[in-house]
């Protein structure tokens, strides 16, 4: 999406908490109770609090003190990339020219400051882009500031005076999905967030009619290939596996459609973008892969390369799931 208000509203609702992570109640094996001081045994208690982007967590005390230690080392990042905008000036990361995900651009060609930025950078976004920060250098290492330079400044808003009104049936899933996106979050959870989501939604919609809403055209591996792949020295994760019969996909496709947004904690979360955005889709796999390692010490790599021909391998099956869907979709608004 492009245009500055189309970035206002993707971030509006995110904004860092500077503040520790609060306790907003805590219930006890007994019942209620108010918590007035650190218990001997936390892990009787269970504990609701907000994390540092608004949204509503549950554990015990110890989860409170991991989180407020998460928050100090986000701080601590922060600090870091602070300094380097004091020594190499504000925005220096914009000024960056390769993508870690290669698209062909030759390095051979840039020069020295700018490829010691770009190591730079690749590094720093992988211990973590400070909240305060991402909404601009995503813009950066995604490609989408360059994207937006090529459109008028009001072209989010133009999209979305064009769209309004419209009906279609991907303005009625997203209709029907916004109560339930995220209702623990309170901005999310009102009438201003939701309606924000909406337009961006709804114009993205609009835009490529190919993706639509909820369209998924993220082709990914079966996962017991890419256990087996990775692991090529020994098979006990997905011969285990496969002797209980179970369906990776029922975890894994959640993992992948919804960029584990659903699956880990939300400062993981976005520092799984972080890398997404700077380095592209093996992340994920990368991911999933360390989620399964279990006995393993070492999680080692996954070549884009691998992850290709394993795309390819099950672009079919994939596919023709999607065209059933669709049309189960195309009956479904047809009837109602």
């Amino acid at each position: 999406m492009f245009g500055t208000q189309a970035q206002k509203e993707a971030s509006n609702g995110f904004a860092l908490r500077r503040r520790a992570y609060w306790l907003t109640s805590a219930t006890s094996t007994a019942g209620a109770t108010t918590i007035t001081s650190i218990p001997k045994k936390p892990s009787t208690l269970s504990v609701k609090f907000e994390d540092m982007y608004g949204f509503t967590a549950e554990g015990n005390i110890d989860d409170v003190n991991v989180l407020n230690e998460v928050r100090e080392r986000v701080r601590e990042q922060g600090r870091v990339w602070c300094g380097l905008e004091a020594s190499k000036g504000a925005n220096w990361y914009l000024q960056t020219q390769i993508s870690s995900n290669g698209e062909g651009i030759s390095v051979a060609s840039l020069k020295l400051s700018k490829l010691t930025n770009t190591i730079t950078l690749k590094r720093l976004v992988r211990k973590g882009i400070p909240p305060v920060l991402r909404p601009n250098v995503w813009l950066s290492v995604s490609g989408a500031a360059k994207k937006r330079s090529t459109v008028p400044e009001s072209y989010y808003d133009d999209l979305i005076r064009a769209t309004e009104g419209k009906v279609t049936p991907a303005t009625r899933q997203i209709d029907h999905d916004l109560p339930r996106t995220f209702p623990s979050h309170p901005w999310l959870d009102s009438p201003e967030g939701q309606a924000s989501l909406r337009r961006v939604l709804v114009g993205y919609s609009f835009r490529d009619s190919d993706v639509g809403y909820c369209q998924y055209y993220f082709i990914y591996p079966n996962v017991h290939d890419l256990i087996a792949v990775h692991f090529a020295l020994t098979f006990r994760i997905a011969a285990h596996l496969e002797a209980m019969e179970f369906d990776v996909s029922l975890v894994a496709t959640e993992w992948f459609l919804c960029l584990f947004a659903k699956s880990v904690p939300s400062e993981t979360t976005l520092r799984v973008w972080d890398i997404l955005f700077n380095e592209g889709a093996k992340v994920l796999f990368h991911v999933a892969l360390a989620i399964f390692k279990v006995a393993f010490d070492k999680i080692g790599s996954m070549t884009a390369n691998t992850i290709t021909k394993e795309r390819k391998k099950q672009e079919p099956a994939v596919m023709a799931e999607l065209d059933q869907r669709q049309r189960r979709l195309n009956t479904l608004n047809t009837n109602g």
